[in-house]
This record gives C-alpha cells, structure tokens and sequence, in this order.
C-alpha cells in the first residue's frame, strides 16, 4: 500500500437540520421506501462515497466531526405542543452518534414561527472547522443557494465538498399543499462532489447495494406493538453508537422498543378551559402520513403532527377518535388527535416509564417544520 493510500483522510459532516429532517420524513411517509434515513448509515455511505472520490481505501478515510443546526422552538412552546419530550430523544440520538448539535430559537413572524440565521451560522462554524480542524474533505447536507458562498471559501482553502442532496414533492402537514423541494443549481455547480441522493437511492442498479439499503432504518417488527432491538440495531460502521437515530420505525414518531410516551395522552378538558370544543368521530382514510375524519358535511384533513397519544401506524379506517378543530390558510383541519382504544389495549406511544432503560433504543419523529430554501432555488 502506497503512502497516498496511508494518509488519513478527515472528514467533517455538517447538516442543514430541517432540511435533512425533511428528507427523512419524505422517505417514512411519501417514498416507496416508508423508512427514515438512518445516520449511522448515512455516515458509513459517506465514507464509502469519499474513498471512492478520493481514490484513497475507506478504512483511510474517517469522519472526524459531525455538526447539526437547527432552529428550534423554546422549552415552553415546546411543552405546549407536547414537542419537549421529542427534542430531547431526539438530542439523545444525535448524541450517541456523536453529532454536535447547535439550536437558535426559532422567531415568530406575521403568527408564522421562523427558522432565520441557521445558514449564516453553520457556514461560519463550517469554515473556522476547516481551518482549525484541516478537512479534507466537507460534507454538507444541504440544499439552499445561501451556502454557495460556503462552498466557494471552502475551495480557496484547497478543501473538497461534497454535497449531499435530495430533490423531492411532499405534502405539507399545515397546509395541505404539495410543495417541491430542489438543490440551487448554483450550490451543485460550486461543489466539488456534487452526490444527487434521490437519483442514486432510486437506481435500480443499486437495489441490492448494501451501503444504499443501509441508509435506511430497518423497520421489521414482531407485530403487537413492540418492536425486536436487534431489527434496529445498525450493521454500518458510525462516528459513534450504532443504536441510535436507527431506531426509527417506518410509520414515525416515537416508538420505543418496549415502549413509548405521549407527554399529553389525554384529551384537554373543558372544565380546565371552557372554549376547547373536544370533538368525536372516526376515520374515513389514513395514507402516507396524513388522513381525513368524518365531520359532515366536510371531511377533516390531518397529518401525523397532529396525533397526541398514538403512532401513525395504529391508525386505521374506522378508528373513533376525539379531537379539536384547527385553523390554517385552508381552513379548518382535525388537530389534537385522540384515538380510542379498546378496553385493555396500551398504545406503543402512550408509556413514558420505560424511557430510562429504553433511552438508546427509541424512535425520533419530526414533523415537517417550515422552511425557507425550498423551491426558489
């Protein structure tokens, strides 16, 4: 083996949070895939994908920082959408696969909640890395024009990028829109790896390509409610744990091994406030993460954001449910999603005890979360 094939290639990965959040739900709802992208994965698919760009052998070539931002909501709105106990899982999975997180608040503007300077950020933090840390190569999961001029420094300073992108439609949770996310063609240009993810995940040459089926979480399951670790456990090599952010299932939201938890498993009563109107009916149809109740004479659209005390998956035509009527640009939606078990039945989601013992083995699910980079670019 030659000297160039002994030298260690470092690589520093950097995420563009709600944008690869929104990757990952387009793949566990609206993809033939129905399963989230799993980061212990992903990291090993980079190392592949570097040694062969590199021509270098992929045990010389090692991720040596990972860093994900995100604009996120403050810990009191956070509990008042029952999202508190979410972040810290999900704080938990980037942790074990020593990912280093980097939140700002996200700002309300005109009533809409926005995510403003995470770009700016990561693209600072993302060059003083580079200098002081010496990559060789940058990955950045992104797909916003804002970041060319990242890239550009990057190049001046003799690093590589690569870039890690995905083109995708999928339906937005609040608005009931379809809506397109694509990669500024600028940022692509600029790059020196430009990697098409959705072009490479979807060719049929690479169906039985361990490094591309292992960017996916494995979602088997023993079919009552529980799921088996070892159907999560990652058969990739990581930065760090390899029992972490694989641990989502394919229908989303948290779903622990053993056991799950709903901060909120109850409906709000009306003796607590008298202008929450709880209302009952059942389910006319449940696909890809969304869904319609019965409220004659209109039907109730709703998504997965808006379940309290059950998953996705639990959910099936003709479930009595309770719920509150929510507002958006649309109209009127079903929120606050209560759904009525059988007598003696116990929800996946709706157990908060077994958490501690449980804590490497759970699943994160996020909504889609607004986002400024979309179709523009």
């Amino acid at each position: 083996m030659n000297d160039f094939d002994n030298q260690l290639t470092r690589i520093g990965v950097f995420y563009d949070g709600n944008y690869f959040l929104k990757v990952s739900n387009y793949y566990n709802y609206e993809h033939p895939r129905k399963a989230r992208i799993s980061i212990g994965g992903l990291h090993n698919f980079i190392r592949h994908r570097v040694a062969k760009e590199e021509g270098k052998n992929v045990r010389a070539c090692h991720i040596v920082d990972t860093h994900y931002f995100r604009g996120r909501l403050n810990a009191y709105d956070a509990r008042e959408q029952n999202k508190l106990y979410h972040d810290r899982i999900f704080d938990d999975i980037l942790m074990n696969e020593g990912v280093i997180t980097h939140y700002l608040p996200l700002r309300n503007r005109g009533g809409k909640r926005e995510e403003k300077g995470i770009d700016v950020w990561l693209a600072l933090e993302a060059y003083e890395m580079t200098i002081y840390k010496q990559f060789n190569v940058l990955v950045l999961i992104a797909c916003d024009g804002d970041y060319v001029p990242l890239v550009r420094k990057l190049n001046t300073i003799g690093t590589r990028v690569m870039l890690l992108s995905w083109d995708f439609k999928y339906l937005d949770d609040k608005t009931g829109y379809t809506r397109e996310t694509r990669t500024s063609q600028e940022l692509i240009d600029s790059a020196t790896f430009p990697v098409s993810m959705h072009e490479v995940i979807d060719n049929r040459a690479h169906r039985n390509d361990s490094h591309i089926n292992n960017l996916f979480v494995n979602s088997a399951s023993n079919g009552d409610n529980t799921t088996s670790s070892n159907s999560y456990s990652s058969s990739s090599s990581s930065t760090a744990s390899s029992s972490s952010f694989q641990n989502f299932n394919s229908a989303g939201n948290y779903h622990s091994i053993n056991s799950g938890y709903s901060p909120a498993s109850s409906m709000p009563s009306t003796s607590e406030d008298e202008n929450v109107d709880v209302r009952q009916s059942t389910l006319l149809s449940v696909k890809n993460g969304y869904g319609f109740v019965a409220a004659p004479p209109n039907n109730l659209f709703f998504s997965h954001e808006d379940l309290r005390n059950c998953d996705f998956s639990e959910l099936c035509e003709g479930d009595t449910v309770e719920y509150t009527i929510g507002i958006n640009d649309r109209g009127e939606y079903a929120t606050n999603i209560h759904k009525i078990f059988p007598e003696g039945y116990t929800s996946a989601y709706s157990d908060k005890d077994d958490y501690e013992n449980q804590e490497n083995s759970s699943v994160f699910s996020e909504p889609y979360n607004d986002y400024d980079g979309e179709s523009q670019l």
